[in-house]
């Protein structure tokens, strides 16, 4: 197997399951993740990371901090030579411009995947990334909406691929296990863009002519007080849970009616890249609400596979949550129609059988 260094500032928050993933399907490149520091919690490794730091805060943060500042970390740098890399694959347009560094040092070609806030989040992309632009190999988007992004912020044309990574769907698979046709299912991080607000305000619709029906939310963040104290506000019978293992979510969205993401544009321009929930759920032959923001319709077939508002309409959100929840058979469908669709589209080992042809084009 040929040695991959994948890079990441912090390694790994538990929320991205879909780095981990990608790194674990991969079947002719032998990972290696690399960054400033692992973060706790964090996910698993099967080996550990080579990391410029491993001491406590605040110490860890200056040792980091000088780096991406100088890109000086001999030791660090000799352990990512030891790995015998062929090339470099950083996760986020930040921290491909630390990893670029390491890939001058290191004499490695580097591709760097963009996710969402990295192209949508408005600043002078110029003067922040004119550099990463000449140095890079490529750019791989995560949906055809982030390399529209890419080109509007002035990332090189001829660099930018579309990939979608995919989802495992050995482990995403429809239940036959009773689903509570009351529960409404929202999971990722409490922030912005992922539109917890919006969700909430629909759910007194909602629950004012399905008294009985529940919103469970999966995640935190640092909305979440804000959240809590809204939903209280508003009478939303509405279970916060924090976040949860691999195991547990998929536990959930088994047992849930509708998996709901109502992801929106934050004042600042932060945006999905292609939510990868949307796509567990639907392999789970689980119904999704969401909207027409980012990526989600390149993976939502609405009226098909789930149904798509626009941002911030709270009419029709709860109008199409109802519509599930009183429509059981349109549910079972959608649901049907949805696994079949990820699985012909999204399947993690294609994505990254393809994924591995882009490296050996890359490296060669």
């Amino acid at each position: 197997m040929t040695p991959l260094l994948i890079y990441r500032d912090r390694l790994l928050p538990i929320s991205e399951t879909f780095i981990q993933a990608q790194a674990s399907a991969l079947k002719r490149f032998r990972p290696q993740f690399a960054g400033l520091r692992r973060v706790a919690p964090s996910l698993p490794f099967n080996e550990d990371p080579i990391v410029v730091t491993t001491r406590c805060a605040p110490a860890s943060h200056v040792l980091a901090a000088a780096y991406a500042a100088t890109g000086v970390a001999p030791a660090f740098t000799r352990r990512a030579q030891a790995v015998g890399a062929k090339l470099i694959h950083a996760h986020f347009a930040p921290d491909g411009a630390h990893a670029m560094r390491l890939a001058e040092r290191l004499g490695l070609p580097l591709v760097v995947t963009l996710h969402g806030y990295d192209v949508t989040v408005r600043c002078e992309f110029a003067n922040k990334y004119a550099k990463l632009w000449e140095r890079a190999s490529l750019f791989i988007c995560v949906s055809e909406f982030i390399k529209r992004k890419a080109l509007e912020a002035g990332f090189p044309d001829a660099k930018l691929r579309v990939h979608h990574i995919g989802i495992d769907c050995s482990k995403f698979l429809p239940g036959n296990g009773k689903r509570d046709e009351n529960r409404i299912l929202f999971i990722g991080r409490l922030i912005e863009k992922k539109g917890l607000p919006f969700l909430l305000n629909a759910m007194r619709d909602v629950q004012n002519k399905r008294p009985r029906t529940v919103l469970q939310v999966i995640g935190d963040g640092p909305d979440r007080k804000d959240l809590e104290a809204m939903a209280a506000q508003k009478r939303i019978n509405c279970e916060f849970v924090g976040s949860k293992s691999a195991e547990a979510v998929r536990a959930s969205l088994g047992g849930c009616a509708v998996l709901c993401a109502p992801s929106l544009t934050a004042q600042n321009g932060d945006s999905e890249g292609l939510p990868t929930v949307v796509l567990e759920a639907q392999a789970m032959g689980i119904p999704v609400v969401s909207t027409y923001h980012a990526g989600i319709p390149e993976a939502v077939l609405s009226e098909e596979t789930g149904l798509l508002v626009p941002e911030h309409d709270v009419a029709k959100m709860s109008e199409a949550l109802l519509r599930y929840l009183c429509d059981w058979e349109f549910a079972r469908t959608s649901g049907a129609r949805g696994a079949e669709w990820v699985r012909d589209r999204f399947d993690l080992t294609r994505q990254t059988q393809a994924l591995e042809s882009i490296y050996d084009q890359v490296a060669c």
